[in-house]
């Protein structure tokens, strides 16, 4: 069983963007994100972080490479993975996550990320 979240609509964005999602019961997640228009080349980074309901703190669980340039990356967290650099964590889901999308300048980019979580 699986479900799906739409974390950032597709939009032109030219500022850090953030959102928590609900992903209890999860197994593993796979991050889709589609970069449609990059008119200046901007360049952004996804930081996807747990989050500790007892804390409220958020820990990292991954971290894309620089995205630069239209196309569709696939970020993927679980358990048995084998990790790779900025792309597979190797990793338990919490019940929250966080998801930034981190700008590195004022350059419009337009990008969408839906959140599949297997369950």
């Amino acid at each position: 069983m699986s479900r799906v979240q739409t974390a950032f609509p597709s939009v032109a964005r030219t500022a850090t963007a953030t959102v928590d999602l609900n992903v209890e019961n999860a197994h593993g997640l796979v991050i889709v994100i589609d970069v449609t228009v990059d008119p200046a080349s901007a360049s952004i980074v996804f930081n996807v972080d747990g989050l500790d309901d007892v804390s409220d703190t958020a820990y990292t669980l991954l971290d894309s490479a620089a995205i630069a340039a239209t196309g569709t990356t696939v970020l993927r967290i679980a358990p048995e993975l084998t990790a790779a650099a900025n792309t597979i964590a190797t990793d338990i889901i919490p019940p929250r996550i966080r998801i930034s999308a981190v700008a590195a300048d004022g350059d419009s980019i337009t990008y969408s990320v839906t959140v599949h979580s297997t369950i």
